[in-house]
């Protein structure tokens, strides 16, 4: 199954990019709603978070988000723990996954494509980039977050430069229609590689 990994800062648009896929009957792997699913079903990934972090990471035999992001905020050897227990986990499903779907490709979708090193479970990738104050006006108005909350998180990821050079396409989400048309473009670009 060819799989092509789809990234792109907050606010970016990737999450609309993989719509569009979708909506061309493309299967997409939300790498983070799946890292949410494992952390809560995967009894392997449960016993090590509390290995490494504590039986409080689950209350009531859910995980405990609060808690776990209290540990790893501003600890980078926490949250490179807990990437080191995620990630493999994520990675292996993502692989199953893929494996199990129809069509001519599929589609990873991940914030953290490169840091996570997922660009190296897909093909080819594209990274979705847009300017920077579109970003923070969208994810104020979706979010509700403040201009300096939506910085803050912006300045914790690879920035648009970075996603350039890293990602082997890129599409700058400025207008929906040219949006469609560059995922139209690019689902017959997929599709064929998919068959080379």
């Amino acid at each position: 199954m060819y799989k092509v990994g789809v990234t792109g800062g907050i606010g970016s648009g990737k999450s609309t990019v993989c719509r569009l896929f979708a909506e061309r009957g493309i299967a997409v792997y939300d790498s983070d709603s799946q890292a949410k699913r494992l952390m809560e079903e995967s009894d392997t990934l449960r016993a090590a978070l509390v290995g490494a972090f504590g039986t409080e990471c689950y209350a009531e035999g859910r995980l405990n988000r609060r808690y776990l992001a209290g540990r790893v905020f501003g600890d980078a050897e926490a949250l490179a723990r807990l990437n080191a227990l995620v990630h493999p986990a994520v990675r292996e499903d993502f692989c199953a996954w893929a494996e199990r779907q129809s069509g001519p490709y599929v589609i990873l979708e991940s914030a953290i494509l490169f840091e996570a090193g997922f660009e190296n479970e897909v093909d080819t990738t594209l990274a979705v980039l847009a300017p920077a104050e579109e970003r923070i006006k969208r994810c104020m108005e979706r979010d509700g977050a403040s201009r300096e909350e939506v910085l803050r998180r912006m300045a914790s990821q690879a920035d648009d430069d970075t996603l350039h050079r890293l990602a082997a396409r890129t599409i700058v989400n400025i207008r929906r229609d040219y949006l469609e048309s560059d995922v139209e473009r690019l689902h017959e670009i997929y599709s064929h590689e998919a068959q080379h």
